[in-house]
């Protein structure tokens, strides 16, 4: 049997979707398992359970639903599967599978996508993202799945470090320059360690401007200068990686870094790290809007709900990880 699971567009959910690559082995031992992934986050998956071929798939290069087809067919001309999963909820990856020939095409029914697949499953509310793609496989094929933890693999020896994410794509779970200057200073005072800020090409500027503003040593700027691989290598190496929510917090939660998550916007419940052994959530859970699922924050010109938390507790917390992990820095 010859599979094709169209993966997800951004890096927490396509972390996420390893759950659901597991438990498609598990069903299928036997089956040759193909994987579309979007360019750029597609370097992430050698670092994945093991794959017999990638498909990469350009949206600047492929765009609309037009290119979502061309791009379909052209798989159909070099493959010919027996079986195709859309994890993506999108209408343009429904259309992408069913350019792909591929003789079953099971996806979530939502925005009249039925017409591209030959079974639609339901998303059901209340589950987790990595629980969400289980229940596809589940109820798309009838054969019973589960999954207990989401693992990608690297092999980095431990360094004396903590990963520090201050970033997000939406300001409701990002924090300010003047917030992440006095986090930043706490973990470095209370923990001794060396603090390495990371973020996208993009995000640099901002990172600078935290940068600018700390006066304690000990801390590298490597915003815009790691490739995906690198930021992965990089996770798996540090003793711990705090993080606001974001795809960098899923990637280190998989790779079994002990992983401090702030939540802002986002409602954990649904689309924090899944692996709970290495995992801490920090929520300030004092406001009536919290949890919010809002990209820009409707009520305040700062959200509060970042804002307003106790960044020495926090480098306190940092601690008590490191220790419960044997991982605290002398």
């Amino acid at each position: 049997m010859k599979i094709l699971v169209r993966l997800p567009n951004w890096l927490g959910d396509m972390v996420m979707a390893v759950g659901f690559l597991d438990q498609l082995r598990r069903a299928y031992p036997e089956a040759a398992i193909s994987v579309i992934a979007k360019k750029g986050i597609h370097t992430l998956l050698p670092f994945f359970p093991p794959l017999d071929h990638i498909f990469v798939f350009s949206k600047q290069d492929n765009k609309g639903a037009g290119g979502a087809w061309r791009f379909g067919r052209s798989i159909r001309k070099q493959e010919t599967f027996d079986l195709f999963f859309s994890l993506p909820d999108s209408f343009s990856a429904g259309i992408m599978g069913f350019a792909t020939g591929a003789r079953r095409r099971i996806g979530f029914s939502k925005e009249g996508r039925g017409i591209f697949f030959t079974k639609t499953v339901r998303k059901p509310a209340g589950l987790h993202r990595v629980d969400e793609y289980v229940r596809l496989l589940e109820e798309g094929t009838g054969m019973p799945a589960s999954t207990t933890a989401v693992r990608l693999t690297a092999d980095a020896p431990r360094t004396n470090t903590i990963i520090v994410n201050i970033n997000s794509e939406a300001s409701s779970r990002r924090l300010t320059v003047a917030k992440a200057v006095e986090m930043i200073t706490a973990v470095r005072l209370e923990t001794g360690a060396e603090i390495i800020l990371v973020g996208a090409p993009n995000e640099k500027p901002f990172i600078d401007s935290v940068c600018a503003l700390l006066d304690v040593d000990g801390i590298t700027n490597r915003a815009g200068s790691t490739a995906l691989p690198e930021l992965a290598t990089l996770m798996a190496s540090a003793r711990l990686v705090l993080s606001t929510d974001s795809g960098p917090a899923h990637l280190a939660n998989a790779l079994g870094t002990p992983t401090v998550v702030l939540f802002g916007a986002g409602d954990e419940t649904n689309t924090a790290p899944y692996n709970k052994a290495n995992l801490s959530i920090v929520r300030l859970g004092k406001l009536s809007c919290e949890p919010c699922r809002k990209n820009t924050c409707v009520r305040y010109d700062i959200p509060q709900c970042l804002e307003q938390l106790n960044s020495y507790a926090i480098a306190a917390l940092i601690n008590k990880q490191l220790e419960l992990h044997g991982e605290r820095i002398l």
